[in-house]
């Protein structure tokens, strides 16, 4: 993009001023071929967050609550507030978009459900809100209660129910009359495998569902503006970008992807691709838990097409004073926490220690992974084992009564459980760098050691080389197969790199949270007694030459490539997506009105 002149930057929407210095005014190439002017030209400001997971309050950098502020604090809806308080009044052509998964991570959602989010939600201000999967986790009836206590509209193309709560709530899109500008929404087509929604709720494809959603708007209304908020995932943000017609603005979530200059930024804010018209589509993210607070100046043309654009995500951190009157809120809402977390879930008759998961297999280690994989069980997976790292894992759980608090203090993290697909070649690997403590893509340390759930054996010899320690690995009573494609469950922390156990995953899907599977778990299997299996056993000797059980594998390639996982997130049928667009072509009226 080539240098634009003072004159057009003072045409442009000015900065988000106090709250992102660091920010550049950006542009897209077609400036370059256009001259700004006012004839037909439009400017208005997006603000958007997604992914907030009940974080109303403030939080230390791990996610959970912010108990040393010194040590820094970040995000909370009462930083939100001041932020948009503070600079939307010179920004009075604007939006807040919500892109969803409000619910599932804290206690405010544990405790009161999507009440004391709904409430906040309005009192910030937001004009629209797409759905999330974790929406959909208290089914459909408690979500039907949710929208009805919101005061803004609620949009997904994707989505068609015959709930009647629902199917009278969600929309397709909104036009917003004074801007000329409609928004639609998209949710994730993966729900049903990863949420519970009710039968009759279903999802479509993403690119069908959109695509005839801008096709109706443009051949029903004069509307030429544009902008979507999707709830699928970076990587599936820019395949809708570059699959379709018309769409110019996509500001999404569900990945969890930070944009920006930031350090570990994915990728640009805005990242631009090309669509089916050979223009620009500009897509934008923020993050996760209400750390950041999207912001982006949108300048349209005439024909609806983007022209300019200039914005950055605003880091909310104790610089960002907190609004006093929602912060009074959030605290008395935490009162009855304390109550809550007195509340007896289930009984032990051993101690699930946690002491020796750092260095071994251990009680809490066992449990808790054999409730992640009774868990995907539970739901349909076909997984074949779990593993977590040993530091997510915090406090001794005693024998006797547990309570929901002792739950929380073990695993206070809010990590969810996600899964994944690997070869066995790549479980290998994996495995040598955990028993190795180095990770055998990278060549860096791993930041621990880790646990194992039953239908996985690690056998490895500490005495040999580092890389050469994996004597058997063993899956479901059976010497893992290099080919074999095996599902894996674990948790979103290592999923995307926390420990280094991991090559850091994309577009992973995040299920529900580790405290409540295991208090579903403990509550099936109340009282808790069995003992240690050996899941993770020293033993003598060193892996043959060859490949296969108690070999080294032969990966043809010494190269320290990553391994190549596929996401659920990943999956969409081309048979779904055709079904879906026959079946939005149909009702799309009908939902609309």
């Amino acid at each position: 993009m080539g240098r634009v002149t003072s004159t057009i930057c003072r045409l442009a929407t000015a900065a988000l001023a106090g709250l992102a210095s660091a920010e550049d005014a950006l542009y897209s190439r077609r400036l370059s071929k256009r001259f700004l002017d006012d004839a037909g030209n439009f400017s208005i400001s997006f603000y958007h967050i997604n992914d907030v997971h009940a974080h109303l309050d403030e939080f230390s950098s791990a996610g959970t609550d912010c108990a040393k502020p010194e040590r820094g604090c970040f995000g909370g809806y009462a930083r939100v507030k001041t932020a948009i308080e503070q600079t939307r009044p010179d920004h009075p052509d604007s939006l807040l978009l919500n892109v969803g998964d409000e619910f599932q991570g804290t206690l405010f959602y544990t405790f009161y459900k999507g009440e004391k989010i709904a409430e906040t939600l309005n009192e910030i201000g937001f004009d629209a809100m797409t759905l999330g999967n974790h929406e959909f986790d208290g089914g459909d009836d408690e979500l039907a209660g949710f929208i009805r206590n919101l005061t803004f509209p609620v949009v997904s193309a994707n989505i068609v129910s015959d709930h009647p709560g629902l199917n009278a709530s969600i929309k397709p899109y909104h036009v917003f009359d004074e801007y000329e500008l409609a928004v639609i929404g998209l949710t994730t087509d993966t729900v049903p495998d990863i949420s519970k929604p009710g039968k009759g709720t279903k999802f479509g494809g993403h690119v069908a569902s959109m695509q005839a959603t801008i096709d109706h708007i443009r051949s029903t209304t004069d509307v030429k503006r544009i902008a979507a908020i999707t709830h699928i995932g970076y990587d599936e943000d820019i395949k809708l970008a570059k699959a379709t017609k018309g769409l110019h603005l996509i500001m999404g979530g569900h990945s969890h992807t930070l944009l920006g200059d930031m350090e570990g930024a994915a990728g640009k804010y805005p990242t631009v691709e090309t669509n089916q018209d050979g223009d620009e589509v500009f897509i934008v993210t923020a993050y996760r838990w209400g750390e950041y607070l999207g912001y982006i100046d949108v300048t349209y043309d005439a024909e609806g097409k983007v022209l300019a654009y200039h914005g950055a995500p605003v880091h909310l951190t104790n610089a960002t004073k907190q609004d006093e009157g929602l912060q009074k809120q959030v605290d008395e809402w935490r009162k009855p926490f304390d109550a809550f977390g007195a509340e007896e879930v289930g009984t032990t008759n051993v101690e699930l220690d946690q002491t020796k998961c750092q260095k071994e297999e251990c009680y809490l280690g066992d449990f808790v992974c054999d409730a992640m994989l009774q868990y995907r069980l539970d739901g349909g997976s076909s997984a074949a084992f779990a593993f977590t790292n040993a530091g997510g894992i915090r406090a001794t759980i005693d024998a006797g009564p547990i309570t929901r608090g002792e739950v929380l203090t073990s695993f206070p993290f809010g990590n969810a459980v996600v899964e994944l697909k690997y070869t066995g070649a790549d479980l290998w690997k994996i495995f040598e760098g955990a028993v190795s403590k180095v990770n055998q893509f990278n060549g860096k340390a791993l930041g621990g050691f880790f646990q194992v759930s039953r239908g996985v054996k690690v056998e490895y010899n500490p005495q040999n080389a580092v890389g050469k320690r994996l004597v058997r690995l063993t899956v479901n009573d059976k010497p893992v197969d290099m080919q074999t494609e095996y599902s894996v469950v674990t948790i979103d922390f290592v999923a995307t790199g926390g420990d280094n156990i991991l090559e850091p995953v994309e577009g992973i899907v995040i299920l529900d949270t580790m405290d409540e599977v295991l208090v579903d778990y403990i509550k099936a299997k109340s009282p808790v007694d069995f003992k240690l299996e050996g899941r993770i056993a020293v033993v003598d000797g060193q892996a043959a030459a060859g490949g296969g059980n108690g070999t080294t594998p032969s990966t043809g390639d010494s190269s320290p490539a990553g391994p190549t996982p596929r996401s659920e997130a990943n999956h969409i049928s081309g048979v779904g997506s055709s079904l879906a667009l026959f079946i939005f072509t149909a009702m799309l009226y009908y939902v609309v009105s």
